[in-house]
Order: structure tokens, then sequence, then C-alpha cells
């Protein structure tokens, strides 16, 4: 970049402080009590943790990292002046504050949970050199997981034997908190509602902080959030087996209509009943009435689950996906518009002329092979969010790495009973894995 786009850019940050700094009085008054001496160095290390943890361009990123002396500076003298008037055109204390208004930092994290604040260029170096993702929970500064659509519990229990004993070795604490929509006693869901031994064993486990949510929708977090009972960001955010068909379209791309006819031709009729007293889906599958909870049909699209891990989690895995959703998601995560055609499905025969070369090579990829994403075409610069918007938070965001690997289960990696079934289903492909690092 150029000396006069640099300035450009710079400007445009300038230009975005000073008029969010018009519309948010309040906010500018309670920032006083952040560049306070007992919490300056406090403050000046979140403004750095979330220069790094948004979407920034590189100028303006680095530019605050130098303006704050690199989370170093112990008082408000020590701050270089000059660059701080050319990012938000205040003087010192002034500009703390309105970079404290920019990250919406006003208050201390109303969250019991401790936060971890590892950058996300060090977590892309790591998922790049390592083969098991969940490693990092022993080398982060937290150790924290957040498993989205728990089901049973069965990942829940092998990542806690796999992690708790090393962890409890480094006197640290493992933090896995897990939500799942079904609702605990309801009679459908089956072999996937936890058991209540598994359960308390969990809950009264030494060396682990654990909490589960039932009868949750994962894209419904406001209460939970209003009473500190998760965490704003974990190390590491889960989903294994992403639901279909909740997952398998992408309501941008793909109208209601469309949706629902290929659901009917691909799954059959179905119709909302009652079963033992309780809402429920009926499908009416290759002669066969199928009962499901209510909101099984219910489609969310990957977008929307993109979205919802990228804000949890400093690193995201997607476990055992199965091939309708993994071409669906990955139609999302490259930058090629073509691998996004309008109101078209995504079919056995159609995915290897929409992909083109692209398919060509991930088909080639055996169990336990791995490739960078990044080695097909250009990663999607621009992802755009689908969920309510954060304050100071930009309409989209981006992925700095994704690892794509063939296979359920791999040596040493927990993973769910869901994962383990796929060796035995005949007439499933083999799922995928997705491991992504968010900007």
């Amino acid at each position: 970049m150029d000396l006069d786009s640099s300035a450009q850019v710079l400007a445009d940050f300038r230009s975005q402080v000073t008029q969010l700094l018009q519309e948010r009085d309040k906010e500018w008054e309670a920032s006083r009590k952040l560049v306070e001496a007992k919490q300056l160095t406090a403050t000046l290390k979140r403004l750095i943790d979330e220069a790094h943890r948004v979407d920034l361009p590189d100028i303006v990123r680095d530019a605050i990292t130098l303006a704050l002396g690199g989370s170093e500076a112990t008082s408000i003298k020590s701050l270089p002046s000059p660059r701080l008037k050319e990012l938000t055109g205040l003087p010192p204390t002034k500009a703390v504050r309105a970079l404290c208004v920019w990250f919406d930092i006003l208050e201390s994290p109303k969250s019991p949970w401790p936060i971890p604040s590892l950058w996300s260029k060090e977590i892309e170096a790591f998922a790049q050199s390592h083969t098991n993702p969940f490693d990092l929970l022993l080398e982060a500064d937290v150790a924290s997981l957040l498993d989205l659509g728990a089901g049973d519990l069965s990942f829940a229990t092998e990542l806690v034997e796999l992690y708790v004993a090393p962890l409890q070795h480094r006197q640290r604490e493992l933090m896995l908190h897990a939500l799942d929509r079904l609702q605990p006693g309801s009679k459908l869901g089956g072999p996937l509602h936890p058991e209540r031994e598994t359960l308390n064993g969990l809950r009264s486990r030494a060396g682990l902080s654990f909490q589960f949510y039932g009868n949750q929708d994962m894209f419904d977090l406001g209460k939970l959030d209003q009473a500190g009972k998760l965490a704003p960001r974990y190390t590491i955010a889960t989903c294994w087996a992403p639901a279909t068909p909740t997952f398998a379209y992408e309501p941008t791309r793909l109208s209601e209509f469309i949706i629902t006819q290929d659901l009917h031709r691909t799954k059959g009729t179905f119709e909302q009943t009652r079963y033992s007293g309780e809402p429920a889906l009926e499908v009416q599958h290759e002669g066969r009435a199928l009962l499901f909870p209510s909101w099984k049909f219910e489609v969310r699209g990957p977008l929307a689950l993109l979205d919802l891990m990228a804000r949890r989690g400093l690193l995201c895995v997607l476990g055992a996906v199965d091939t309708q959703v993994f071409w669906e998601i990955l139609a999302q995560l490259l930058d090629d518009v073509r691998y996004r055609p309008d109101n078209q499905p995504f079919t056995p025969e159609n995915l290897p002329a929409i992909f083109g070369a692209t398919f060509e090579k991930l088909s080639r990829l055996a169990i336990g092979d791995t490739l960078n994403l990044s080695d097909c075409g250009p990663l999607r610069k621009e992802i755009p969010r689908v969920l309510p918007l954060l304050p100071t938070q930009d309409p989209s965001y981006r992925f700095r790495s994704i690892q794509i690997r063939r296979g359920a289960v791999f040596p040493g990696v927990p993973a769910s009973n869901t994962a383990r079934q796929f060796s035995a289903m005949a007439e499933e492909r083999p799922p995928w894995m997705l491991i992504l690092v968010p900007e």
C-alpha cells in the first residue's frame, strides 16, 4: 500500500471515530474511568486485543498497536502523542477514550468467565503446525470450549478424558460449556439426549468447569449472555455433525419455495403434529412415518452457523460434516461467486460442474488427508453477517485460514458418537472436518 493510500485509510478511520463520538455522548462520559491510572494498563491491553480480534485494515491495526505502546505503557504521558493524533484527531487522553468508545469496551466484562487473549495470527500458526486442533487448549492462556449442538455429550466426555488431567498437571482448569436445542425429557430425539449419569459425571469432575444448557437454540443466546452464563469468547467453538437440513441450504441464495420443494423431493412430505403431548414434525419418508422435534426442518443455513462460531471462538472446528452441509458451507467460504448460484440446490450431479477443479481436488482426498482451502482458490474476503450486529461490529468478516480434512475421526482427536458411527453407514460418503481461524 502506497503512502497516499495508507493516509486515506487512516483518515477514514479517524472520520469513523469522530462520527461515533458525536452519536455516543453517554459512552464518552463513561470512558473517563478507563483512563484512570489504576485501569490504564488493562485498558490499553484490551484495546490492542480488540484491534487484533476485529476485522481492521492492517495499517490501522498496526497504527493502534504502535500508538498504544504495545500494551507496555504505564501512563498516558508515555504514549506517542503524534500517532494518537493521526488515529483519532485528539490529544492522548481523549484519544484513548475515543478508542474505548469505538471498540465498545466501556465496562469491565460482565461475564464471570475468563476470556482468552491469543491473536488470530498466533492461532493460525498453531493450526498449521498441529494435527490436533484441540491441543490449543493446552497452549492458550484460557482453556475454554463452547460445544454447539452437544447432543449426547459424547464429544464433551472424550474431550474431558483427554484434557482435564494434563491441564490439572499445569495447575489449570478446563472450562466447557455445552448447549443443545433438544428439550431434556422429550420423547423426541432418541439417543441424542445425554444420559443423567453423563451429566452428573461431568458436573462433578475435578478440574472441570462444566455447564450444559438444554432446550436452547444456539441462535437465541441473549438470555444466557445477559445472565452471565456464557463467556463472550472461547478459545475453541465447535459443532459436530451440523444438522441436516438446518445447515444444508443457504437462505441467502435459495428461496423458501426452492428449499421446501427440494425437501419434499429428498425427504418426503412433512407436517406439524403432536406426540406424547409435545409438538413434533412427522415426515413421510420411503413409506415410513418418522417423528422429529418440531423445528427439525427449520433452515438457518451455513452463514448463520459460521457467523455464530466466528463470534464465539478464536478457533472454530466443524466435525463430521456430511456431504450436503459441507458443500453448502464451502460455497460461502470461497471468494468466486460462481460457487453460489441463485436458486440452484446442490446435487451429486451438478457439484462437479459448479465447483470444477475444487471439486476434483477435494474428491481426491483420502481419509485422513488435510488440505488448506486457499490451495483451491482465494478465500472470501467479506463474508456477510446474518446475525444481529453488535455495537461497532462490521457487517462482514473473514477467516484467516481454513483447513479441510477428510474423515469423521482422527487419531488422538476427540469426536462425537455421531462421528464414530459414520464408518458403519454404508450409504453415507466419508464426512469432513473444517478448522477455521477467524480474522
